[in-house]
């Protein structure tokens, strides 16, 4: 009775645990501050690399990604830019700005990316268009905070809800 009463308990031990298992969370933190003195939208991407690598892969048909590891190719580095410019844009004032990729570092298993629109000397609206990782996982999500002129606003992106506006 004692040995069934061990088994019962461990088999209930284990599917506590096995339910409570690890969702993996699909996030990407974005910044976009309006710098007026510059004339510049500086935008800061935080994307997982893990998540990145996987969906390079599968966009380009690669058997594999090095981002942010010793072994990053040149050519990677250009696909990042590509794949980032294809589903990362901003339309100011109604027009499209091309965003330019400055520089990235890697922050634990984190790619973080640094880029900029210049020339912006007025903003009456902002409209962002963002789906990074989304062809990979329909679950991810990305949140972007937005500074213009002492105003802070944080849009949401999904995968049906891929763009947003914003009016000042």
């Amino acid at each position: 009775m004692k040995k069934r009463n061990l088994y019962v308990a461990i088999a209930l031990l284990f599917l506590t645990l096995s339910a409570f298992t690890v969702h993996k969370f699909y996030m990407g933190i974005y910044q976009i501050n309006y710098a007026p003195e510059k004339k510049m939208l500086q935008v800061t991407s935080r994307i997982f690399l893990d998540d990145l690598n996987k969906t390079l892969e599968k966009k380009y048909a690669r058997k594999s990604f090095h981002l942010g590891s010793s072994q990053e190719t040149p050519e990677e580095l250009e696909l990042l830019k590509k794949y980032l410019a294809d589903n990362l844009y901003l339309k100011v004032n109604g027009q499209t700005k091309q965003l330019t990729f400055l520089s990235k570092e890697v922050d634990d298993d984190v790619l973080v990316c640094y880029s900029s629109v210049k020339g912006i000397s007025k903003i009456s609206t902002l409209e962002i268009f963002n789906s990074v990782l989304m062809d990979w996982s329909l679950e991810q999500q990305n949140i972007t905070h937005i500074t213009v002129l002492g105003t802070k606003n944080s849009i949401l992106f999904t995968e049906s809800s891929r763009s947003g506006m914003l009016k000042y």
